[in-house]
């Protein structure tokens, strides 16, 4: 097992978002890999942090990506950052994802976390994925 294919299942995940209409006729086009410097837009998507485990088998290599998915907002209540929650999970759930390098197994949804934000405020939902991926180049 190597870490080579987090970088293609992150793109392939981020064009997903990103090229996903129900979830553009939420936040627009405000899907980063990164939260932005400066004034952050009202409401928007991240792709953070990943947790990655080695799933290899006799078959070849392999891994198990944990990863997660934030939205947040400065809407008062959770209707507008459980909405695009929604989509977001929608849009990746069982998604066939083509990936530069080997395949996507599959793609789950694991668990989300609602929570307030600084003053109390701002909405973030952090929603965490597993997907399995088999590395072709390692057979």
């Amino acid at each position: 097992m190597s870490y080579g294919m987090a970088g293609v299942l992150q793109e392939a995940v981020f064009q997903r978002l990103r090229g996903d209409t129900a979830l553009q006729a939420l936040v627009g086009a405000e899907v980063f890999d990164a939260v932005p410097g400066g004034t952050l837009p009202a409401t928007y998507v991240v792709v953070g942090e990943e947790d990655v485990r080695d799933r290899s088998d006799a078959t070849g290599g392999g891994a198990r990506h944990d990863f997660t998915v934030s939205v947040v907002s400065d809407a008062s209540g959770f209707a507008t950052a459980k909405a695009a929650a929604g989509a977001v999970s929608d849009a990746l759930v069982d998604a066939g994802l083509t990936l530069a390098r080997g395949r996507l197994v599959g793609l789950w949804f694991l668990r989300a976390k609602a929570d307030r934000t600084g003053a109390g405020d701002g909405r973030r939902i952090d929603l965490r994925f597993r997907a399995r991926v088999e590395d072709e180049e390692e057979a």
